[in-house]
């Protein structure tokens, strides 16, 4: 326990503590009062001093402009000085207007040397205060012109006063004081104004007239004057010449001043003297002579980024069309500053949208940040970049190729004649004929002779690469660039011929060397060949029959020969020698590029011929090599399918598709073996109502049913059943007329286009209840019908009409695409769903649109009945030479119309259409059989019954009885008739009946 006197001496000691802490806190508060205080006086004081300072440039501002104008520049000087020492920019905005108003006047005052403000530059002891004041004053002005937005009617009056600030005091060429006695002064005056200009571009002078510049222009209605346009302008150049265009000007003003959105073209419309000044000063040579340098552009590029590099590329080219001789001079630098700009940008462009890409109207996807305020300005920025690919640009880059004349001849080329629905009215084609020149040149084809490092060969590839990069980086344009450099008729073929003679031999072998070469060399010669590819593709694409055929514009058709034949070896042996399977960047796209130039050709020879027989098949490529290599699973063969299946003969590929689905129902197993049986879908369809009942029989079938057997029960019209066992012959013929019925336009399903008779999905076949699953169901019936093997024409006589000039185009493109894609894509969307839910895409992708066409529809031809003759099988006794048969192939021949052949073929085989390969290729192959009896009665050919059918030995007459057929077996049952007119008259009768198993 504490004792009483140690209690008290901790209470006390407690107690001195506390009281001390009060006294230091008080003191602390006494302190940090008189702190306070004096805070608060100073603040009071000086507020103070400047209400009294501002009361008294207010009052000096407040004189009238008479006596204004009369005023010292001593005084001047004077209360600019108190101005400035307690300037705020928001507070006193508007004194420091009203001072450089009065600073202005003075300049304008006439004799009156000690009213001119600049005066004060000449005193002794005035002279330094007055530089930094005046500097001051002059960063105050820019500091506002970045504030000042143009399109306000007030701010662009002060943006207007601040400029002539800048304007007066940049330059002494206003100034009064050096006039007569005074110039004299000049040089030391302008020594002072270069000191406030390095002064100012110190502070960021370049950012601050760029900044004024965008606001003014960059947008629809430019609101900068003649006037600020032109001081602006002025402004920017004035540091670069006084500086004799040193590289340390020269960049900021390509940065700030030249990257500024379609500056040349205001400069053009509204103040064309300032290009005059540019002209006269050579700017646009020392551009290029800065940015030819790779790191000088690529800092350049990087201070800009990729929106803002557009820009400046597109004044540079709005400049170089003003100013041809220097382009003329220095193709090959600008060439190049233009080539790094575009790859610059390249680098970020995307091809697909993700969460660090932006939408940029020209370059696409973007990687890098998108200035969204230059979009205004983006259709001026455009037209600037359109002098790239413009006639004056591409005439000076292209000089070495378009100076060259092609060989000329009297005798005209061969064209190859036009079907009479391919040929214009007479008026037309004579009025063509007098267009064109009468001699006609030599056809183009690969020489050799060019040594491709020559400065010539250089020079063309380097230009070649600019416009290929810049078909890949300015994305959202590509249509129109292509579209320019395909202007000039002769442009192509010129390059054409050009690379016909690169290299000892010209032609596949130097390019095919190249891709095995990474030189640079290599690269640029392959950019080229991409160039000439891609634009020669949009040519073609874009011309129609009478320019490709007729008028041969650009190329002969002997130079598209040369041309496919060199691009389809060109695309072979890049797939063949592995350089596709793996493919990315410049290989893939080469591939892309000469890939798809060749397809256009293809295409177009498929339409309307222009090549020779076989001109597209490699005789090197044996199918039987190919089809090993795809058993194998080897990627070579798979890419030769799915990119050029051309060059293996159309019959072979049929048999490969022949292939491909057998062993895919081997797979599914869907063919009949020794140990299983493939599952039956039956179905019973009403004659009377085919369409409803195969539509509501087999839509819900799964994709495995849909490929598997399907037999066929029809009811006649009396609701009796069909006699009859379909063994694939009824479901082939119920394949067939329910083709002819969904295809008829009086069901509105589909339409035909007039005069040709084209089917397309009708508009208005949504009045159809399931419309969209009806379609689909019309696509899984064609595909089974080409899964089966079943040929079927959707139009009588429609696979015979090709297109023609004058039924080509019936509505303008845009009404067009909306009639035949955009108000029927999801009818045909739900079509090419059925289709392709039978047949793989892969397998159609080995036929050219009239081959699949074929496929569908069978050949052209009417029925060779030589073919089907060799290909015929006898039985009861009938043989090639019994005079039955005899009489039956003359009837065919002579008697019956294709009509009649076709319905024939149908009685017989269930198609009328013939197999696509031919009669060969019909399994099981086409029969006659003799017989003596009635179906009901028949068992078989016996001993006795082929004996008499072979001997013409009639058991009874069969006059009354009809030729009968099983079509699952491709079987014709004919009665041993005795006379040929008897055997004409139940032929016809019954082939066009049309009854099934009905009639005998």
């Amino acid at each position: 326990m504490f004792t009483v006197s140690q209690t008290s001496r901790a209470w006390f000691i407690d107690r001195a503590r506390q009281a001390r802490e009060e006294r230091l806190v008080q003191k602390e508060r006494e302190r940090a009062a008189v702190e306070i205080q004096a805070h608060v006086r100073s603040f009071l004081c000086r507020s103070r001093l400047q209400r009294e300072i501002r009361r008294e440039i207010d009052e000096f501002f407040k004189v009238d402009d008479a006596e204004s104008s009369k005023r010292s520049a001593l005084c001047i000087f004077k209360i600019a000085r108190k101005l400035l020492f307690l300037f705020r920019i928001k507070e006193d905005n508007e004194r420091f207007e009203k001072l450089c108003r009065c600073i202005l006047s003075s300049m304008d005052a006439e004799n009156e040397p000690k009213v001119w403000y600049v005066s004060l530059a000449l005193s002794k002891d005035l002279t330094l205060l007055w530089i930094k004041q005046i500097k001051h004053i002059l960063w105050y002005c820019c500091e506002f012109l970045e504030q000042l937005k143009p399109e306000i009617l007030q701010d662009s009056r002060l943006i207007t006063l601040y400029l002539t600030m800048l304007v007066t005091f940049t330059d002494t060429s206003t100034w009064k004081i050096l006039r007569g006695k005074g110039e004299s002064l000049r040089p030391a005056m302008n020594h002072i104004c270069a000191n406030i200009m390095g002064h100012l571009n110190q502070r960021g002078f370049y950012s601050v007239l760029q900044i004024l510049l965008t606001r003014g222009l960059a947008r629809p209605r430019p609101c900068l004057s003649k006037g600020t346009l032109t001081a602006t302008f002025s402004l920017a150049l004035r540091p670069v010449i006084a500086a004799q265009f040193s590289d340390n000007l020269i960049r900021p003003f390509l940065i700030h001043i030249m990257s500024v959105p379609a500056l040349v073209t205001h400069l053009s419309t509204v103040t064309p003297e300032r290009l005059t000044v540019l002209e006269s000063h050579d700017m646009l040579r020392k551009f290029i002579m800065f940015l030819r340098n790779e790191d000088r552009c690529r800092d350049v590029c990087e201070s800009l980024e990729g929106c803002h590099t557009l820009c400046l590329m597109g004044n540079l080219l709005h400049l170089g069309s003003l100013s041809p001789r220097v382009l003329e001079e220095e193709t090959e630098g600008f060439v190049s500053l233009l080539t790094q700009m575009l790859c610059y940008c390249q680098k970020y462009v995307s091809q697909k949208k993700s969460n660090l890409t932006h939408w940029h109207p020209v370059l696409g996807w973007f990687s890098q940040s998108v200035d969204y305020g230059l979009n205004e300005s983006m259709p001026l920025i455009t037209k600037q970049l359109q002098f790239l690919w413009g006639v004056p640009l591409i005439r000076i880059f292209f000089c070495d190729i378009l100076s060259k004349k092609l060989l000329e001849n009297q005798e005209p080329a061969h064209v190859q004649p036009a079907s009479p629905q391919n040929v214009l009215p007479v008026k037309n084609l004579l009025k063509r004929a007098f267009q064109k020149s009468a001699s006609v040149r030599n056809i183009l084809r690969p020489v050799g002779g060019k040594r491709v490092d020559s400065a010539e060969v250089q020079k063309v590839c380097n230009i070649c690469v600019l416009y290929q990069t810049s078909l890949t980086t300015l994305t959202q344009i590509r249509l129109q660039i292509l579209t320019g450099l395909t202007y000039l008729d002769d442009l192509l073929p010129k390059l054409w011929a050009f690379i016909c003679e690169l290299g000892p031999h010209g032609g596949l072998k130097l390019f095919l060397e190249c891709l095995n070469n990474d030189t640079e060399e290599s690269k640029q010669l392959l950019a080229m060949l991409m160039l000439f590819c891609d634009c020669s593709r949009h040519l073609i694409t874009i011309l129609d029959d009478i320019e490709v055929y007729e008028e041969q514009i650009s190329f002969k058709l002997e130079e598209l020969v040369t041309i496919s034949s060199f691009l389809n070896s060109f695309v072979f042996k890049m797939i063949w020698d592995g350089l596709v399977e793996n493919a990315k960047g410049e290989t893939l796209e080469l591939f892309q590029s000469v890939h798809g130039w060749l397809m256009v050709l293809y295409e177009r020879d498929c339409r309307r011929r222009f090549a020779p027989e076989d001109h597209w098949l490699r005789k090197d490529l044996k199918p039987s090599v190919l089809f090993q290599e795809l058993d194998k699973d080897r990627k070579r063969a798979q890419l030769i399918l799915q990119y050029i299946p051309h060059v293996i003969p159309h019959k072979n590929r049929v048999l490969l598709f022949r292939n491909m689905v057998t062993k895919e129902k081997e797979k599914l197993g869907l063919v009949e073996t020794s140990s299983a049986s493939p599952h039956v879908t039956h179905i019973t369809i009403r004659r009377s109502r085919m369409l409803e009942d195969g539509y509501e029989q087999l839509r819900q079938l799964s994709q495995h049913a849909m490929k598997g057997v399907i037999r066929v029960k029809f009811v006649n019209d009396l609701g009796v059943d069909e006699a009859g066992i379909d063994q694939d012959g009824v479901f082939k013929e119920f394949l067939e007329e329910i083709i002819k019925r969904v295809f008829d336009p009086a069901l509105n399903l589909f339409k035909t286009t007039s005069g040709d008779e084209r089917l397309y999905p009708s508009p208005t076949s949504y009045i159809h209840e399931n419309y969209l699953q009806l379609f689909e169901f019309v696509g899984k019936m064609l595909g089974k019908a080409v899964y089966e093997l079943v040929c079927h024409e959707l139009i009588p006589g429609g696979k015979t009409i090709p297109v023609t000039n004058e039924n080509k185009i019936s509505y303008i493109h845009l009404m067009a695409h909306f009639r035949m894609h955009t108000q029927i894509k999801n009818q045909t969307a739900a079509l090419i769903s059925g289709f392709r839910s039978i047949i793989k895409p892969e397998w159609t992708r080995m036929f050219s649109t009239p081959e699949l066409q074929r496929l569908i529809s069978g050949d052209n031809a009417e029925i060779d009945l030589e073919d089907l003759k060799k290909h015929t099988v006898y039985y009861g006794g009938f043989h090639g030479s019994h005079r039955v048969i005899i009489w039956l192939w003359d009837i065919l021949a002579s008697d019956f119309t294709p009509d009649e052949r076709a319905m024939f073929l149908k009685f017989v085989t269930s198609c009328s259409r013939p197999p696509l390969l031919g009669f060969a290729y019909l399994k099981p192959p086409f029969s006659i059989r003799c017989v003596e009896v009635s179906d009901d009665q028949d068992t078989g050919d016996t001993l006795g019954s082929v004996l008499r059918g072979f001997f013409t030995i009639r058991k009874r007459e069969p006059g009354g009885r009809l030729p009968t057929s099983s079509t699952c077996f491709n079987l014709l049952k004919l009665p041993n008739y005795s006379k040929k007119s008897v055997l004409r008259e139940k032929l016809r009768y019954a082939v066009s009946m049309n009854t099934g198993f009905e009639l005998s």
